[in-house]
């Protein structure tokens, strides 16, 4: 029987370590590059609430996993129903696999098996596997004792939320990354007036960017309360 293929990913190109800000998280981005370099832990449990990174941070492993020439796998269990998991047969060749939200996989005892399989079989070869859930392993749901052991195995860490003025950085971070300028009162304006979760206002920067370079304007607060407007009302 023909070896099974893991599902394809595709990177997100703006998602590597250079592009994220790292807040009070520096220490979590130098063992993620370290895992994947091999120069430090095999394995490592990221976790904390939507919204902070966890995401960017596993594809920016597998960027640098590329650079360093190593095979690199990347999958969100959660965003869809889960697929087969005849997909993780042959994953255990890749160097570096990174799955975000296990806890999507808890109670699903074809899939805890079958990972439970995988991870071992993974790990007997020294590659490197990073996963990514919104709690602590001990509360994630698994049923299989076996699976929810070895996900206490290795590091776990737990992402840090940014503080006010560690999102007005990075906003302003975020800006000269995309080529554009944003004032510190500006990225305040921002924060008190739109959603504050990073995935918006990067999506939100996006638009500005857009917006500026069609207006010919920079991001003074009247011009940004005029795309705030214009953006509300659609």
């Amino acid at each position: 029987m023909a070896q099974q293929l893991p599902l394809h990913f595709e990177f997100r190109a703006n998602q590597t370590f250079e592009d994220f800000f790292p807040g009070a998280n520096q220490e979590i981005v130098t063992h993620l590059q370290q895992c994947v370099a091999g120069l430090g832990e095999q394995q490592i449990f990221l976790w904390g609430k939507s919204g902070l990174g966890k995401s960017h941070l596993l594809q920016a492993c597998c960027h640098q996993a590329q650079r360093h020439k190593l095979s690199s796998f990347y999958f969100d269990l959660a965003h869809a129903q889960l697929p087969d998991s005849a997909m993780l047969s042959g994953l255990d060749d890749y160097n570096v696999v990174c799955f975000d939200n296990i806890e999507a996989i808890a109670g699903n005892a074809a899939w805890e098996q079958a990972f439970f399989n995988f991870f071992n079989q993974h790990r007997d070869r020294g590659h490197k596997l990073i996963v990514s859930a919104s709690s602590a392993p001990n509360a994630i749901a698994i049923q299989l004792p076996d699976l929810k052991t070895r996900l206490n195995w290795g590091l776990t860490l737990k992402i840090q939320p940014l503080t006010d003025s560690d999102r007005v950085a990075a906003l302003i971070f975020k800006a000269d990354h995309m080529g554009f300028e944003i004032a510190p009162q500006a990225g305040r304006f921002l924060l008190t007036h739109y959603h504050r979760d990073l995935a918006s206002l990067w999506a939100l920067l996006e638009k500005l960017d857009r917006a500026s370079l069609a207006a010919k304007r920079k991001l003074t607060i009247p011009f940004l309360k005029q795309i705030l407007d214009e953006d509300s009302r659609d």
